[in-house]
């Protein structure tokens, strides 16, 4: 099922590698024809257009597009209690990791009299994006709020798909997520509407814009969000799902196998592979990932993903050989089932979050390792980072000059704007030099 590319006898350079390297990737530029004239109706005629779009591709109109809070508190009230204590386990362990990356304020002293504060502002309104599609994803809700509360995010509007199974609100297991986390306010607006609804709002509708959308979606989504970019701040267009596990000797096949399983069944698109210098793992990887994937659920889900362009196994020469391929792939997600998994580790410097050892596998990630699971795709990883408090912050320097550290300074700036031929600026620290 895998398709297997063998680097063994090559050297190939980074640029070589990534077109090597098993990719299938989403052309966000080829829907926005698409999505375009979306965003545009939804910013012309607000909520309206919003529903109507719902109505045609959610296949169900809902009776408004903020839930009524009876209908999240009945959300909660019905949830299983096995579900209810996963997700508060998950919510603490969660928090306690956002809360624990938010950086400190600092000042640094340049001289008497002069100094630079780094402080953090929060995102003021954030707008979360939740997907409802193949799936049901109140581990997004966590993800994507816990980071903006623990920033200081003042409000926050969680947007997800109505359901037809549901009358039109959102799944009740998304808004019990909600209502564990005090997210009263939600909109049963999915796709690419959503996100246009988030950035423009409907004041008629009494619908606040946002500062800033986050969160996974379909490449719509992506779309939608590549588009309403510079009206609102934007974390990344995500794409499909990605797992690359680097494995020798020592590993594991059915851990592995089952990894790669687990994330083929998130999407047709999405991407498994495994980058080996050992044969036979290699081989005993892909008998177990044959036999296994046909007995899940979304077996054919995972095997579209499992058989596509986007997943294989790569074998290379030796370790050195397999970082080199794991950094130039830049995986979302990337295991290592090495002899010594944490000295692997520190050698990878491309990918979205690291899983150490057979015992840290990527679903661990999904829901309640701690770390964030919404994460850079298609590569992305090489520059950006995935979801965090960060993401929700501000840093804004606060630069505190009295008139003696001013002067100290001045005739300095004054010769940079001479010759940059900008002598105003030289005037304005001229004028400000020693007694008027």
């Amino acid at each position: 099922m895998l398709r297997v590319t063998d680097l063994r006898e090559t050297t190939p350079t980074t640029s070589q590698l990534r077109r090597l390297l098993p990719r299938g990737g989403t052309d966000v530029a080829s829907v926005l024809p698409t999505v375009a004239p979306i965003v545009e109706a939804v910013r012309d005629r607000g909520a309206e257009k919003a529903l109507e779009y719902g109505e045609q591709f959610d296949r169900i109109r809902p009776e408004s597009v903020v839930v009524p809070e009876a209908v999240i508190d009945a959300a909660e009230a019905g949830l299983e209690p096995e579900v209810k204590e996963a997700l508060e386990v998950a919510i603490a362990r969660i928090r306690k990791v956002h809360a624990e990356q938010k950086p400190k304020e600092h000042t640094t002293t340049l001289a008497d009299g002069a100094t630079v504060t780094e402080t953090y502002i929060p995102v003021e309104r954030v707008g979360l994006y939740v997907p409802g599609g193949k799936a049901v994803y109140p581990s997004s809700v966590l993800m994507n709020v816990i980071p903006a509360q623990e920033a200081g995010a003042s409000t926050m509007v969680v947007c997800t798909p109505p359901q037809v199974e549901f009358g039109g609100w959102p799944h009740p297991v998304t808004l019990a997520a909600c209502r564990l986390l005090g997210i009263t306010e939600v909109w049963a607006v999915g796709g690419a509407q959503a996100i246009a609804l988030m950035a423009y709002g409907d004041d008629e509708a009494g619908l606040e814009p946002v500062d800033m959308v986050t969160g996974p979606g379909n490449i719509f989504v992506a779309a939608a969000k590549r588009l309403v970019n510079g009206v609102v701040g934007i974390d990344a267009e995500a794409g499909p799902s990605e797992i690359a596990v680097i494995a020798d000797e020592t590993a594991d096949a059915e851990y592995v196998a089952l990894d790669l399983i687990s994330q083929a069944e998130h999407d047709e698109q999405a991407a498994s592979v495994l980058i080996t210098d050992s044969q036979s793992l290699a081989e005993e990887v892909q008998r177990v990932v044959d036999k296994r994937s046909a007995l899940t659920l979304n077996a054919e889900r995972a095997a579209s993903a499992l058989g596509g362009a986007q997943s294989g196994i790569v074998l290379v020469r030796d370790e050195e050989q397999a970082v080199a391929v794991a950094n130039a792939y830049a995986a979302e997600h990337l295991e290592i089932h090495t002899r010594n998994p944490r000295e692997t580790a520190k050698r990878i410097t491309n990918a979205g979050a690291i899983f150490v050892g057979p015992y840290s596998p990527v679903p661990l990630g999904d829901y309640a390792a701690g770390s964030n699971h919404v994460l850079p795709t298609s590569g992305t990883a090489r520059f950006n980072p995935g979801l965090s408090t960060h993401t929700f912050l501000k840093p804004v320097s606060l630069i505190e000059y009295d008139q003696q550290a001013l002067t100290e300074i001045g005739n300095h700036i004054i010769a940079l704007a001479d010759k940059e031929q900008l002598p105003a600026h030289g005037e304005s620290i001229a004028a400000r030099m020693g007694d008027k």
